[in-house]
Parts: C-alpha cells; sequence; structure tokens
C-alpha cells in the first residue's frame, strides 16, 4: 500500500519545513506533495528536497487538495493541514485499520496551554463519531477509489471536508482512528477561545441552513460572525 500525503500551503514559506521534517522517515511508504496558492513560488529553497512534488495551483483549500490528488500515485490519499502533525505510527495504523472501509480520520489534540484546548479537542473527536463528519484538521485520508467515487472536494470556498464527509458517508462509514494528530491552536489564541467556539458554531450552522461558503470563508477569515 502506498500513500501521498497532500499538504494544501498559503503562505507557509517560514513554517512548512516544521511540517515537512516529520514525515521524512515515512518517505520510503510514501509521497509529499505540496499543494502552493501563494503568488510566491515555492519551488526552491531549504524545503524542496523535503517534498517529492511542490505544486502551483489556484487559490482555494479544495482546489488545491483536488490538484494534489491529481498528481498522486497513492492508493491511500491523506489530506494534511501545513500546521498539524501526524501522530506517531500513522501509516502503519492505517494499513492496519482500515480492512474493507474506504476513508477515516484521526482524533485531534490541539497545540498549546490553554486549558479549554482539551475540553475543545474532545468535543471535536466525540461530534466526529456521532456525526461521522471529519474535519480537514483530522487529517481526512481515503482511497483514491473513494475520492473519485464521491465526486473529490466540491469546489467551494469553505466547508469543503464536510461536504466530502457526507458524499464518503454514502460510500460507507468512516474509520475512526484513537490516534491524535496535533494541530496548531495559533488562530483560536488570535482570536479568542471562547469568540472562536461561537465562530465555529455559528459558520457550520449557516452552512448547513444554506449559507453561501463564499461568504462564509470570508467571515471565518476574518474571524467575524457577520459582515459589515
Amino acid at each position: 500500500m502506498k500513500f501521498s500525503i497532500i499538504i494544501p500551503t498559503l503562505h507557509e514559506e517560514k513554517t512548512i519545513i516544521s511540517c515537512l521534517l516529520p514525515l521524512q522517515p515515512l518517505r520510503d511508504k510514501c509521497e509529499i506533495i505540496i499543494v502552493n496558492a501563494a503568488e510566491q513560488p515555492m519551488v526552491n529553497g531549504p524545503h524542496a528536497h523535503l517534498a517529492d512534488q511542490i505544486i502551483s495551483s489556484a487559490k482555494g483549500r479544495a482546489r488545491q487538495m483536488n490538484t494534489g490528488a491529481n498528481h498522486a500515485s497513492g492508493d491511500i490519499l491523506i489530506f494534511l493541514h501545513a500546521d498539524t502533525y501526524l501522530p506517531e505510527h500513522a501509516l502503519q495504523l492505517i494499513e492496519q485499520h482500515l480492512g474493507n472501509k474506504h476513508w477515516g480520520r484521526f482524533d485531534i489534540q490541539l497545540s498549546g496551554d490553554h486549558f479549554m484546548f482539551k475540553i475543545i479537542a474532545g468535543m471535536m473527536n466525540r461530534r466526529s463519531r456521532l456525526t461521522g463528519i471529519a474535519t480537514g484538521d483530522q487529517a481526512i485520508f481515503v482511497t483514491q477509489a473513494a475520492f473519485e467515487k464521491a465526486g473529490r472536494y466540491p469546489d467551494i470556498a469553505l466547508m469543503e471536508d464536510i461536504a466530502l464527509s457526507k458524499a464518503l458517508q454514502k460510500i460507507g462509514p468512516p474509520l475512526c482512528l484513537n490516534a491524535k494528530v496535533t494541530s496548531s491552536g495559533r488562530r483560536w489564541q488570535r482570536y479568542g477561545v471562547y469568540r472562536t467556539i461561537l465562530l465555529m458554531w455559528s459558520l457550520r450552522l449557516r452552512y448547513l441552513c444554506g449559507a453561501d461558503p463564499e461568504l462564509l470563508s470570508e467571515l471565518y477569515a476574518r474571524g467575524q460572525f457577520w459582515k459589515p
């Protein structure tokens, strides 16, 4: 079984090395594909030898991940955010437990020392198990065949992970691994933990009620509840 780890980036030139270094021991079983949407190319620099492919793409996480999938040769695609780190033995865990399932995700923990981070991560993990919906921060993995059958990521500005999860649920339930990815708590700290909790629940509810993902993406980027 071969894996393709697809990492969408935007202005991550200063932090991408810290993302790529932990992946180097996995390269005998996977390829690493960076899909960059910034105007400044990433093909050169100290990180260049740490990835197998560095591709430019139009802006938009869904578009970037689909572009990465176009260039992937792995049996299993892993979509990894640039500020998220896989757990130890991640590939072996997928191999051992995937079985006849077609997709899945890891549990999550947030980096940082705020006491609410453990509560937030626990709520995210429980919600995901109850609903079968995975977030991008949980490092969604999926077979190439199931990804294509589900229609790939829809070309929307936000909530693409929810939309893909719903499409994949029609193929089969997710494998929910207990092993934890570690995702950065920087956004929660930037806008305030409680404000960000309310913002994320608000955006999710509005999406489920049919709000335009373009508007939701703009609000998410600004950390706002409404457009002034």
